[in-house]
């Protein structure tokens, strides 16, 4: 029955990603085919199974690879490279673009700016272990930054020690927002998914030790690798 030697196939498959790890990349499928004694349709059913159930994926030109787990984490003020780090994963960036713009009525509320006052943008695709993660628009007064460049901000290079190293301020808090969002577009393309999957919306406003805001930032993280944990507690009553 197709039914059988298809389930033959995702148990070969998922064996297999067991052994080779998260992030491996799988043998072809004229390989797979041999390997099981069946047809290159029949592997080609498994694998779509093995997609939708989110054991492998697809990569158009590149293969099939074993799924990296998502890691769930505390969300707090840590900037992407310590989160990264703080994973177990090795943080990157790769520049997208650089400017300044005039801080719009919006821009300027959320930097405590003037309207019109100058504000660096950077765009960014940020890497964990050199895959695409996250999507990311960083916002920061100029005042603060003199002589900031997008090649400060590329490779290895972690915003906040820089920030504190060359500029002497030091985040310390913030507020986020988070809201799930589908993937479309440019975005998709970046992130190296296909349309319509889901993603995470970071919306991001961070001060330093003297309580200036020193960042607005909004980033589109992959929801597939990225996971969001927030601790929860009632108030304690007071003891009688």
């Amino acid at each position: 029955m197709p039914e059988s030697r298809t389930a033959h196939v995702e148990a070969t498959v998922e064996r297999l990603c067991r052994e080779l790890g998260p992030g491996a990349l799988l043998p072809g499928e004229r390989d797979l085919a041999a390997r099981c004694g069946v047809s290159r349709s029949t592997v080609r059913l498994a694998l779509a199974e093995l997609t939708s159930r989110r054991v492998v994926e697809r990569r158009h030109g590149a293969g099939t690879y074993v799924r990296r787990t998502a890691r769930a984490q505390p969300l707090d003020a840590l900037s992407f490279h310590d989160d990264m780090a703080r994973r177990g994963l090795r943080p990157s960036s790769r520049l997208l673009w650089c400017d300044e713009v005039a801080a719009d009525d919006d821009l300027a509320a959320h930097l405590e700016v003037p309207v019109g006052d100058p504000v660096r943008r950077v765009a960014r695709l940020r890497l964990a272990d050199g895959e695409p993660m996250a999507r990311e628009l960083l916002h920061v007064p100029t005042r603060l930054v003199p002589g900031l460049s997008g090649a400060d901000l590329d490779g290895d290079a972690s915003w906040y020690a820089l920030l504190e190293s060359r500029y002497g301020r030091r985040v310390v808090d913030g507020v986020q927002t988070v809201e799930p969002v589908l993937v479309a577009g440019e975005d998709a393309v970046l992130l190296d998914l296909p349309p319509g999957r889901t993603g995470w919306h970071f919306l991001r406003t961070s001060r330093d030790e003297r309580g200036t805001v020193v960042e607005r930032v909004d980033a589109l993280v992959r929801a597939d690798r990225y996971l969001v944990e927030i601790e929860i507690a009632r108030p304690r009553r007071p003891p009688d």
